[in-house]
């Protein structure tokens, strides 16, 4: 990773860029070879459940906590809209960015530390020498989970976080679930919640790209594999938070104009 001149930064992102050109495609074919990104996957979709379970419980409790006794002082009835807002904050922005940065911190690393040890270990090379694209075999498979397993994670936060302020709500004995439920969906739009959730398989797209592109171009030694980790968890997690600005700005831009 650049850490000297602007210069540095423009040409690490040019080929980050250029590594991404050639990478994306491999991911794509990889789809018809599930022996190869199925066990990526459910690596990345298990390991990461136990965090999306507490991050799910921790929103939607925190949420309700802090926004129901606003509610109460603004006005009668104004406690009923909690279950619209909880849903609207959690569907539209902290599920996907919840499970963007999960993967982002916890398979960044993960990518990053193991391709990196694999070219120290000229695992890499071994594999070239014998005719087996490195690209095809290893990056795209795995840049594909980590596409895959971002809405996974996000449908878990969404439901748990709902379901957690469903108990937290239901425990002052002032809602039912039909009831929860309507207030929960009472302005919300699939043209509202789709995109959000579209975002998580850029946000996927992000980590499995600058994962393993951190790995493949690690420093020697046991020093270059422990930076390449730290690294990529570093970029994975501020490309994330950066996509999620352009992504939101896009998506509103696009909804202006009736697409």
């Amino acid at each position: 990773m650049p850490s000297r001149s602007p210069l540095d930064w423009l040409a690490w992102l040019g080929n980050l860029t250029r590594f991404a050109v050639r990478a994306v495609p491999s991911a794509a074919a990889a789809v018809i070879r599930p022996q190869w990104w199925l066990k990526p996957l459910f690596d990345i979709t298990i390991g990461g459940l136990p965090l999306a379970a507490v991050t799910g419980v921790a929103l939607g409790v925190v949420i309700w906590l802090h926004t129901r006794d606003v509610l109460a002082r603004t006005g009668t009835g104004a406690v009923e809209y909690l279950p619209t807002f909880l849903s609207a904050a959690v569907l539209l922005e902290l599920a996907p960015v919840g499970a963007g940065l999960i993967v982002a911190a916890r398979t960044g690393a993960s990518l990053g530390a193991e391709l990196a040890s694999m070219k120290v270990g000229e695992q890499l090379d071994a594999l070239e020498l014998l005719g087996v694209s490195a690209l095809k075999r290893l990056i795209g498979p795995r840049i594909l989970a980590c596409i895959l397993a971002v809405p996974v994670l996000h449908i878990a936060i969404a439901g748990i976080a709902l379901a957690s302020g469903f108990v937290a709500e239901s425990v002052t004995g002032h809602t039912t679930l039909l009831k929860y439920d309507a207030a929960a969906m009472r302005e919300l739009y699939l043209n509202d919640v789709l995109p959000a959730a579209l975002k998580t398989l850029v946000f996927g797209l992000i980590v499995g790209v600058t994962g393993c592109y951190l790995g493949l171009t690690a420093g020697e030694g046991s020093e270059g594999v422990g930076r390449a980790a730290t690294d990529s968890v570093v970029m994975c997690i501020l490309f994330v938070l950066a996509s999620d600005v352009l992504l939101v700005g896009l998506i509103k831009s696009l909804q202006s104009i009736g697409l």
